[in-house]
């Protein structure tokens, strides 16, 4: 029951072959046609004339694609200068000069400005965050205001100051973080003072705009003097973009991502064609040397120093799945982990362990109080349930945030308060709404293969898996291994929608209905029961005694 193929898990792009076979046929793309929303930018600022002189392009901080948007903006206007800056202290920005005894001016050095001007100035918008006061001047400049150079010899005042007015347009170009922190500087940034755009870091896969990305990366190839690319390397290439975007659905169109995956691949080819073994060999490296982290904490598991289930059942416990990001580390991986629940007699409250004990984020919190509140509706409850719970992640000794454990949290609850038990060889991640629907979540990649290393090392016993909400699927790129695992019927996965998809695949019952083997009538027979023992004498029997 909505158990996926191995097709599913991993991109098909096999009905783009006939594309992907005429590759070096195909007209060549260059980063400025694939960026239309930039494109259009450009060609705005140059037809300008208003006050309106500025543009900021969000896209990744460094110089090489402060230099893209250089060749971007030569290729829209060929007749003016383009002077780019990785520097900037208020001398270098308006010129310096200096005079003699009497005041005259005998030197003078050429600023940003005098270099730009009539023509564009390329800048980080970080160098502004570091020089704020330079701010005032570069505005001062844009609006037609006279600008004074600095005197490089205060001690010799000039007897008239020189200035100058500049018709010069200005590129501030910066990742998001530093363009929300520079409107803290400028907050009317865009009130006719400039214009906003992006380069976009993913193109949207499809048979409309295949051409345009094979094009692209034969344009990479020409560009960087790559050797070309086999049928399979383009094949493998788009696996990888695919879990690079976190969706098979689009392409990365960054630069630099390529440049580091394909010259890497380069060293292993024959230095002629790079074919998908090399791709495969540069991704295989890449992992090894990141990969110290995630092989420790695997050895923590499979060590027994963290607890983590893979065979029998158990009430109340369920493996959960997480995403661990870790400061100053490239690669995110996955780890499961063990959530489990205790149920008392009590009010009905669902204790939240992670959030008193100040270790869950907002988020968790949410999802917790989502659950409750299906729960309680599902149930069709008129009181509070007569039994409180706590739920808790096992051996987690750091912040826990997100929604993504709601489904797995529901299950060992369900599990609980029915006394029915989970299958521990299946893991489980998703969000849950009010009415029960299992929503996305981020992060599945890594965290199916966490839970398969765990399972391989323990050993394969071919009923192990994962269930995952079906809006997830478009999201999978997983590596060779669990594939094929997959394939030969060593590990599955589940989809599902619903929880009452879910709970029968990880519990063995149905979630509701008639049958009294259901987990909501079985919760519902402990509530009566509680209830009979509590309060024998029944409801008219407890008024009299209340009354006399």
């Amino acid at each position: 029951m909505n158990q996926e193929s191995w097709h599913a898990v991993t991109p098909q792009y096999s009905q783009y072959d006939a594309q992907i076979k005429r590759f070096n046929e195909l007209e060549k793309v260059d980063f400025y046609d694939i960026q239309p929303r930039l494109k259009q930018a450009l060609s705005t600022l140059c037809s300008l004339n208003g006050f309106n002189r500025i543009l900021v392009v969000n896209t990744v901080d460094n110089a090489f694609y402060r230099n893209i948007v250089k060749q971007s903006l030569l290729k829209t206007d060929r007749t003016k200068p383009v002077i780019t800056t990785e520097s900037l202290e208020l001398a270098a920005l308006t010129g310096s000069y200096t005079c003699n005894d009497k005041g005259d001016i005998v030197t003078k050095v050429e600023g940003l400005l005098d270099k730009a001007n009539g023509g564009y100035l390329i800048m980080p918008v970080s160098l502004l965050l570091a020089n704020p006061a330079s701010w005032q001047m570069l505005k001062a400049a844009v609006l037609g205001e006279e600008i004074s150079p600095v005197n490089a010899d205060p001690r010799k005042i000039a007897s008239q100051a020189p200035s100058q007015a500049y018709q010069v347009k200005i590129i501030l170009v910066g990742d998001r973080h530093q363009i929300a922190d520079f409107e803290y500087i400028e907050p009317e940034l865009y009130c006719g003072l400039s214009m906003f755009t992006e380069i976009e870091q993913q193109l949207p896969l499809n048979k409309s705009s295949i051409e345009t990305y094979l094009g692209y990366i034969s344009w990479l190839v020409e560009q960087y003097q790559l050797p070309t690319l086999s049928f399979g390397a383009i094949h493998r290439l788009m696996i990888a973009g695919a879990r690079y975007t976190e969706d098979q659905h689009y392409m990365p169109i960054e630069t630099l991502w390529y440049l580091s995956l394909l010259q890497e691949a380069l060293l292993t080819s024959n230095n002629k064609v790079i074919s998908e073994q090399d791709l495969d060999q540069a991704i295989d490296n890449k992992y090894q040397r990141e990969a110290y982290l995630p092989e420790r904490a695997l050895a923590d598991i499979t060590d027994g120093q963290v607890i983590i289930e893979t065979e029998g059942e158990c009430i109340g416990q369920v493996n959960g799945l997480t995403v661990i990001d870790v400061p100053g580390h490239p690669m995110s991986y996955g780890e499961p982990a063990r959530i489990s629940c205790v149920i008392h007699f009590g009010d009905g409250d669902i204790s939240d362990v992670e959030r008193k004990a100040e270790l869950g984020g907002n988020l968790h919190a949410k999802g917790m109080m989502i659950m409750q509140a299906f729960v309680s509706s599902a149930l069709k409850l008129e009181e509070p349930l007569p039994y409180s719970a706590s739920v808790v992640f096992e051996q987690s000794y750091s912040e826990v945030d997100g929604d993504s454990a709601t489904l797995a949290e529901l299950c060992s609850f369900v599990s609980a308060l029915s006394e029915y038990p989970i299958n521990q060889q299946i893991a489980v991640t998703g969000a849950v709404d009010q009415f029960g629907r299992v929503q996305a979540v981020g992060g599945l990649n890594e965290k199916i293969e966490g839970f398969y290393h765990v399972c391989k090392h323990n050993g394969l016993t071919g009923e192990q898996g994962v269930i995952l909400p079906k809006s997830n699927l478009k999201h999978l790129s997983l590596n060779k291994d669990v594939v094929e695992s997959i394939k030969n019927n060593d590990f599955h996965i589940w989809s599902v929608s619903t929880v009452d998809e879910a709970i029968p695949i990880i519990m063995g019952k149905p979630f509701r209905g008639e049958d009294e083997e259901s987990v909501i009538s079985r919760i519902a027979q402990r509530i009566e029961n509680f209830e009979r023992h509590e309060h024998p004498q029944g409801i008219v029997e407890r008024i009299k005694n209340w009354l006399f």
